[in-house]
């Protein structure tokens, strides 16, 4: 969903997981439909003289995501892998919301805390074995 003044997305609704590091499924998670399309939001705001420069304040990635199951332990790794692939994908001037859809997680509120906090993501990707797991969840389907 775009709202007035923002840009659509380009692929708005990619491939952004292919699988999980320790999947009891046999589904992707986009097949699980984990991140749907009507919950990714992108706002990009130009300077009012409409010139070519973005308003870097403004720029903003939203993207609700509903983990499996209320009690799904992977919520956390779920999200991280999220906020990689966006974090890999745009330009560094966007701003990212990554959190779970409300009401659809026994644990959202500290697993939405855990995603707001830009230094404990960093420390998070710091970590070589999770690192490599969330590389897996972006990976292509073998």
């Amino acid at each position: 969903m775009v709202g007035p003044g923002a840009a659509p997305l380009e692929n708005a609704n990619p491939l952004i997981y292919r699988r999980s590091g320790e999947r009891p499924h046999p589904l992707t998670l986009e097949e699980l439909n984990v991140v749907e399309e009507a919950r990714v939001k992108a706002q990009v705001l130009w300077c009012q003289q409409l010139c070519p420069q973005v308003n870097d304040a403004e720029s903003t990635v939203s993207v609700e995501f509903t983990p499996t199951i209320p009690h799904c332990s992977m919520a956390t790794l779920i999200g991280l892998s999220i906020k990689v692939k966006l974090l890999r994908s745009l330009p560094e001037r966007f701003k990212l919301d990554v959190h779970i859809t409300p009401g659809t997680h026994a644990s959202e509120h500290a697993v939405n805390k855990q995603l707001a906090d830009k230094e404990r993501v960093a420390a998070a990707l710091e970590n070589s074995h999770l690192l490599e797991v969330v590389n897996q969840c972006l990976s292509a389907r073998s």
